[in-house]
């Protein structure tokens, strides 16, 4: 028999009457543990001096002997990398003069074939690239999936409609690194996580992480072959990428993301970016019917509750997301590791609209 999933709880010391205004959060959590989905949640409610509430229980790992959970475990953050590494780099840079998001894609990236994309397009998923291509099943190497990108790109063009594709931020990490002059993840740690004293973010977790990491998915679709994607990125393209890529690959725990996200509500210390820079991610810059996109992020949060407008918000396929409401002065991180051990969409979904509404709730 299983052991009984814990739930951690830290929260902030405040007055009884408002603590007990996270009762329905914390008895919500408390029953998604124990019905099993999703197997671990990780959880944090920050506001701009701090989290006010974090929590965290359930099972890093399901099969076999249960691994729990714990404060420190690494969750792979899936999508969560285009905000939280390659949006925060790709503005920096234009902070420091080192390009315009104006320019054209190719001025960065060799090869690309069309002059009227900009990095601009690629921030707002705006390119006209096609929405999906499971380049992993065929291929494996950056040069060759650089290569198939690029063949890509000669369709279309941009027309202003979002379609949300993971290779705008496959180039975006290529036109990084070309500029920036070094490897993706060293321009992560240098210009994001080192500054934000986010320790343990990182792409490629080691072999003696494992155990630390979330498990994903077991015999999906994003491998080859059938087996668990554990420590490992689980998308199937940037894992063929090496596990450093523009779109995918990021793990980090929950403390590192409180601290990502609490700088995001006190833009006039931000250790990074500039009060400007902040000011595009909750701006509207594109939209096509209810997908509404910032600069990297999407806004507009239906179904998630009652949030401000200006609300900014990004999920991951694992599981992940991050909402930031500078007009509720509070962000909320919520990880989990729901396509362990399979996909469940819908609960993933409906778990996901269920915290962030009650969150919502308790700021009304």
């Amino acid at each position: 028999m299983a052991p009984a999933a814990q739930l951690g709880i830290e929260l902030a010391v405040r007055p009884r009457a408002w603590r007990a205004r996270w009762d329905r959060l914390v008895g919500a959590l408390e029953r998604l543990l124990a019905g099993g989905y999703p197997p671990a949640v990780a959880l944090a409610v920050v506001e701009r001096d701090g989290p006010v509430l974090s929590a965290w229980g359930g099972f890093a790992c399901t099969l076999g002997e249960p691994v729990p959970l714990e404060r420190t475990t690494l969750f792979d953050l899936a999508s969560l990398t285009k905000v939280v590494a390659t949006v925060p780099l790709a503005l920096l840079l234009a902070e420091r003069g080192a390009w315009d998001l104006a320019d054209p894609v190719r001025s960065y990236v060799p090869g690309y074939p069309r002059p009227d994309v900009t990095l601009r397009h690629l921030l707002t998923h705006t390119s006209g690239l096609v929405a999906h291509r499971p380049f992993f099943e065929t291929l494996r190497g950056r040069a060759a999936i650089r290569a198939a990108v690029l063949a890509e790109a000669a369709h279309g063009g941009p027309t202003g409609d979002v379609v949300y594709s993971d290779l705008n931020f496959m180039l975006l990490g290529w036109a990084l690194e070309a500029r920036g002059g070094a490897r993706l993840d060293r321009l992560v740690r240098d210009g994001v996580t080192r500054p934000l004293q986010m320790a343990k973010t990182r792409f490629t977790p080691p072999p003696t992480l494992r155990r630390r990491c979330a498990a994903t998915e077991l015999d999906g679709d994003q491998r080859n072959e059938p087996g668990l994607v554990w420590g490992v990125v689980h998308d199937g393209n940037a894992a063929a990428l090496g596990g450093i890529a523009g779109h995918a690959g990021l793990f980090a725990p929950l403390g590192d993301m409180i601290r990502f996200v609490r700088p995001l509500l006190d833009t006039a210390r931000h250790p990074v970016l500039s009060v400007g820079s902040l000011a595009m991610l909750s701006r509207r810059s594109a939209a096509t019917g209810g997908d509404v996109r910032s600069i990297g992020w999407r806004l507009a949060p239906e179904g998630w509750g009652d949030w401000p407008d200006g609300t900014y918000w990004h999920t991951g396929f694992t599981g992940t997301s991050l909402l930031v409401a500078p007009g509720s002065g509070v962000a909320v991180v919520c990880l989990t590791n729901g396509v362990h051990p399979a996909r469940r969409p819908e609960d993933q979904a409906r778990v996901r609209a269920e915290l962030h509404a009650l969150v919502a709730e308790a700021y009304r």
